[in-house]
C-alpha cells in the first residue's frame, strides 16, 4: 500500500474514532505515538493524515497540546460516502477553492450575453429546486459548470467534470443536510449562489472570485453539524 493510501486509510480511521468514541468539538485526539500504534503505521502517516484532516477542517493542531477535534462530520454524510471516501472527496475541495475561483474570476471577465443568460437560467433552475422538495444537486452543478463554461476556455470544463463523482456526493449531501436545518440555511446557500452571479454580472471579477471561495468554504462547513 502506498504512503499515500496509508495516510487516507488513517485519515477515515481517525475519522471513525472521532464519530465512534463520540468525541466533540474540542475534544483531544489520542497522541501521534497512540495513533501510530492503534493504526500499525509511522509517526509520519499519522502526521499527514492530521494535515489533511486540518485541511479539511475536522481538526486542528495546538502547539504543545497535540491534535483536537475542530468540526465533526455530520452523521448523515454516511449516507453518501463511507468514510473510506472522506479523503478524497473532501480533499476535493482544495481544487475547487483554486478551480472554480479562478473560473468565476475569468467568466466575470469574458462572459458573453449568452453566457450571462445561461448563467442566469441556471441560478433561476437552483433556486426553484432548492426552494422545492427537489433533490437540486443536479442544478447546482449545472450552474457551476456554467459558469466554467463562461470562461471561454475548455479546459476548465474538463478540469471540472475530471471532479464531477466527488463533487456529485459532496451536493447531494449538503443540499439533505441543510434541508435538515432551520430553513434560513437553504436561504444562505441561496444568496451565496446569487453573490456569485451579481459578481459576474456587473463584471466584478476580485468579487466573483471571493464569492465562489467564500461559497465553497461555507459549503465544506455546512457538511459538519
Amino acid at each position: 500500500m502506498s504512503q499515500t493510501r496509508l495516510s487516507d486509510h488513517v485519515y477515515a480511521a481517525i475519522v471513525d474514532v472521532i464519530t465512534g468514541e463520540g468525541l466533540e468539538v474540542g475534544g483531544r485526539l489520542p497522541a501521534e505515538a497512540r495513533l501510530a500504534e492503534m493504526f500499525g503505521v509511522s509517526r509520519a502517516i499519522v502526521r499527514e493524515a492530521l494535515m489533511r484532516l486540518a485541511s479539511d477542517g475536522i481538526t486542528e493542531a495546538r502547539r504543545g497540546a497535540g491534535s483536537f477535534v475542530k468540526s465533526r462530520p455530520s452523521d448523515r454524510l454516511a449516507a453518501f460516502m463511507p468514510s473510506t471516501e472522506l479523503p478524497t472527496t473532501l480533499g476535493s475541495y482544495e481544487v475547487r477553492f483554486v478551480l472554480e475561483a479562478e473560473a468565476a474570476r475569468l467568466a466575470a471577465n469574458r462572459r458573453t450575453p449568452q453566457d450571462m443568460a445561461d448563467v442566469e437560467e441556471g441560478m433561476e433552475l437552483l433556486r426553484a429546486a432548492l426552494l422545492s422538495s427537489e433533490p437540486a444537486h443536479v442544478e447546482d452543478m449545472e450552474l457551476h459548470r456554467r459558469i466554467a463554461q463562461a470562461t471561454g476556455n475548455p479546459a476548465f470544463m474538463v478540469a471540472f467534470d475530471a471532479l464531477h463523482a466527488d463533487v456529485d456526493k459532496i451536493m447531494r449531501a449538503g443540499v439533505d443536510i441543510s434541508r435538515s436545518r432551520p430553513p434560513e440555511v437553504i436561504a444562505t446557500m441561496l444568496r451565496e449562489h446569487d453573490q456569485i452571479v451579481d459578481a459576474i454580472r456587473a463584471q466584478d471579477a476580485e468579487g466573483a472570485a471571493l464569492a465562489m471561495r467564500w461559497h465553497l468554504w461555507e459549503g465544506r462547513r455546512r457538511l459538519m453539524p
